[in-house]
């Protein structure tokens, strides 16, 4: 493994933490402050299969296996 290679962190989310219509936003609350960058929607739902990525950090958040997304009030 190259020294220069990070482990992407891995986010699953459940429908209840979701911030909006199927997204989530990075940093999320429990990243520690000195790790901050600008904030970011990452839609979890189109990208249900493969998670959506930070294009900052990298960290991948998904969807909880057999977590349903309700659509419309």
């Amino acid at each position: 493994m190259s020294t220069t290679a990070q482990a992407q962190a891995l986010v699953e989310v459940t429908a209840h933490e979701l911030q909006g219509p199927g997204v989530v936003f990075c940093p999320n609350p429990k990243m520690p402050l000195w790790s901050n960058h600008p904030r970011v929607y990452i839609d979890v739902v189109t990208a249900a299969a493969e998670g959506g990525r930070c294009p900052y950090c990298g960290t991948v958040y998904k969807l909880k296996a057999g977590e349903k997304v309700g659509h419309g009030h």
